[in-house]
């Protein structure tokens, strides 16, 4: 059923094909644009000379166009042009489309290209096999019918929906920040180069084997149980639960195949499967600081395979780790560390709430379920 006040249109009724041809001159420089598949945008390629260009088909970018890239139209490969690229260069497999004056919003265009509805119609305007032979047809392309309200009410859509966008990368910026934090303070708290008032003595290298007991994680066939109170873990995260804990103490769990790179901090009874070891912390040792100190260094480089990457409990044992002279220090060091990784969590939560919420909203507004007051 089409909501009161939208109508079926075709994509030739809505938006205009624009083809500037540019004349390559072999001693300029040009500069292309590129296009991201699942709607991540456009990105800007380095500046090539025209005699690299040869032959290729090649178009002025216009500013506030909708542009897809043909050969990875089914996979979302669409975005806007923006004043950004004005001065750059388009293959010919990049068409691009402008709003005809009145009837649509080129933003609204592209959020609904963005949606799983818009995915099908793309893949129904793209014959062909799956990967580069999968084209879009672009006689296809303007034929295909959409269900679309007016103008007015589409830029109102695309208005609100890009609020959510901005607050979005917004969080996605604040996020890295975050991170890139992290990682700055791990390179200056984990080595001794930044020491925290009140603490002092010489810093020391030690093997792993003088640090933590490392324990092999065991096949959780037998003790699988989809109502079980205690998780089994991969290196990957959860995978199971079971009524049986293998260890109840903190620690840290380590790849033994697969993914090696990626030490788990546990702080609750789990199962440890056989594809991990898990490491206990001895004698005057935090660990929770272990963790990230092992987490700092790259366990992919201590590999004992050329294809699958793996690691032995001897290799790991002979690791060195620089450690601080107390217990305390440690504690410190990862207290403060662990603030920050609260930070990040509550980062990346809110984050993924931020486009949960959106693509609810994109649903009931790019359907027509709720709609928008237009002043």
């Amino acid at each position: 059923m089409i909501p009161k006040g939208w109508q079926e249109k075709s994509i030739s009724e809505l938006l205009e094909k624009i083809s500037k041809p540019v004349e390559v001159e072999p001693d300029c420089f040009y500069r292309e644009i590129g296009i991201r598949s699942h709607g991540k945008g456009i990105f800007h390629k380095d500046p090539v000379m025209g005699k690299i260009l040869g032959n290729k088909r090649v178009f002025h970018v216009e500013p506030d166009c909708f542009v897809v890239n043909i050969v990875f139209a089914w996979e979302q490969a669409v975005a806007k042009t923006s004043s950004n690229e004005v001065g750059m260069i388009a293959s010919h497999r990049f068409p691009m489309y402008r709003a005809r004056k009145d009837r649509c919003d080129v933003e609204y265009i592209l959020y609904l290209f963005n949606t799983k509805y818009g995915k099908h119609i793309l893949e129904l305007a793209s014959p062909g096999g799956a990967g580069r032979n999968k084209t879009l047809g672009q006689s296809e392309f303007s034929r295909l019918q959409l269900i679309i309200p007016p103008a007015n009410e589409q830029k109102k859509i695309a208005q609100i929906l890009s609020t959510w966008d901005k607050a979005i990368t917004a969080t996605e910026q604040l996020l890295t920040n975050s991170q890139q934090q992290k990682k700055a303070l791990m390179q200056q708290l984990l080595t001794g180069k930044k020491r925290f008032p009140g603490f002092s003595g010489e810093w020391k290298k030690q093997r792993l084997s003088n640090l933590v007991t490392i324990n092999y994680g065991k096949s959780p066939k037998e003790i699988n149980s989809t109502t079980g109170s205690y998780l089994i873990l991969g290196t990957g995260g959860v995978i199971g639960k079971t009524d049986t804990a293998m260890c109840s103490e903190k620690s840290v769990l380590i790849g033994r195949k697969g993914t090696i790179d990626k030490p788990l901090f546990i702080e609750t009874p789990f199962w440890a499967i056989d594809t991990t070891f898990y490491c206990l912390a001895k004698g005057s040792v935090n660990i929770k600081w272990f963790f990230y100190s092992v987490s700092s260094i790259n366990l992919r480089s201590y590999s004992e395979a050329s294809g699958v990457p793996s690691l032995s409990r001897e290799t790991l044992y002979s690791i060195l780790l620089l450690i601080p002279p107390t217990l305390e220090e440690q504690q410190k060091i990862a207290s403060v560390l662990s603030v920050v990784d609260h930070e990040i969590e509550a980062l990346q939560q809110k984050l993924e709430c931020l486009k949960q919420e959106k693509k609810a909203l994109m649903q009931q507004l790019l359907a027509g379920k709720r709609r928008v007051q237009i002043n």
